[in-house]
């Protein structure tokens, strides 16, 4: 008969927890604080919009912002006498032809980038521009003072996050430039740096969030995040094709979107004030299904396909107000 009741007893705290976590999970303002940022982004740039001109270029640069981007996301690394250079790679065989570091090298001695350039995310396709210069990180900073960017942190190097960090302060940009690692030991670093900045989840916590989700736990959790960057698993193996194997089975794909595209976790995401952007969608069936899902916003290599795409369905749902 105990046991009985036990049973019973434990069944109804199951019973009651479901209820509570799927409450909460619709209605996460009874436990938190929405978020405000200062920025809300439909529009983002991958690398500047490397379809379209020379990655992460002042041209690729100025030619997503003339087109209507709302936001530019790119990444950065050191060179060898100190100065804050925005570039994917810290090999620039691909990038330019020659198999050195960016690190090794002092600034007024980087190579131009090819004169035509493959698109990462659109293989087959590549790009062009008269600029082939890497950028200083100040630079696109002056250029555009209120454009909210993403500066991925690529290498553990404390020096670099400094500088990129005192580059934010002095240029008054704290609330609209995004910290983004996918390095828990990276964005720990970043964080110290300038607690105050929006940050993104990294690779790790991606995972806890999916696990949190699965297991009814999200509603319960404060989230330092602001926003979540993710692939849009559908262009895996057609327009982007992955370095790690697992990815290159149909199966793993499969699973990758019925895990992670999850609009009931998005919706919960907006409402606690994040926003959810998903990439590199760079056809415009991709930019549809990222927003069917929920996404706030997309990363895309073409910035003028994507602003004729959101002018096309102006009725694109803006986050509801809680």
């Amino acid at each position: 008969m105990d046991a009985v009741i036990g049973v019973l007893l434990f069944l109804m705290a199951v019973g009651v927890y479901v209820v509570c976590s799927l409450y909460l999970l619709h209605n996460p303002y009874i436990l938190h604080k929405k978020k405000h940022l200062g920025f809300y982004c439909k529009h983002i740039s991958h690398r500047g919009g490397s379809g379209e001109k020379i990655e992460n270029t002042i041209e690729a640069f100025t030619h997503a912002v003339e087109v209507g981007t709302e936001m530019l996301e790119m990444d950065c690394h050191l060179t060898l006498d100190g100065y804050v250079v925005v570039s994917h790679d810290d090999n620039l065989l691909r990038q330019t032809g020659y198999d050195k570091t960016l690190s090794s090298l002092r600034f007024q001695d980087l190579p131009c980038y090819e004169e035509k350039l493959e698109v990462t995310f659109y293989v087959g396709h590549y790009s062009s521009g008269k600029d082939r210069r890497f950028a200083l990180l100040e630079d696109v900073f002056k250029k555009f003072p209120n454009m909210p960017m993403a500066i991925e942190i690529k290498q553990n190097n404390e020096l670099l996050i400094k500088k990129v960090c005192n580059l934010v302060k002095q240029y008054g940009r704290e609330g609209i430039t995004v910290w983004a690692a996918e390095d828990s030991d990276i964005m720990a670093k970043c964080k110290k740096q300038n607690p105050s900045m929006p940050y993104m989840f990294t690779l790790k916590r991606g995972l806890l969030l999916l696990l949190l989700f699965y297991t009814g736990l999200l509603p319960f959790v404060p989230l330092g995040e602001s926003i979540l960057m993710f692939y849009l698993p559908r262009i895996i193996n057609r327009t982007y094709i992955p370095e790690e194997s697992f990815l290159k089975t149909r199966f793993a794909v499969s699973l990758l979107q019925k895990l992670t595209m999850r609009k009931s976790l998005f919706e919960h995401l907006i409402k606690r004030g994040l926003q959810v952007q998903l990439f590199v969608c760079n056809e415009e069936s991709d930019m549809e299904a990222a927003f069917a899902i929920g996404a706030t916003g997309v990363l895309t290599d073409y910035p003028t396909l994507l602003s004729n795409y959101i002018k096309k369905h102006p009725h694109l749902p803006p986050p509801t107000i809680y």
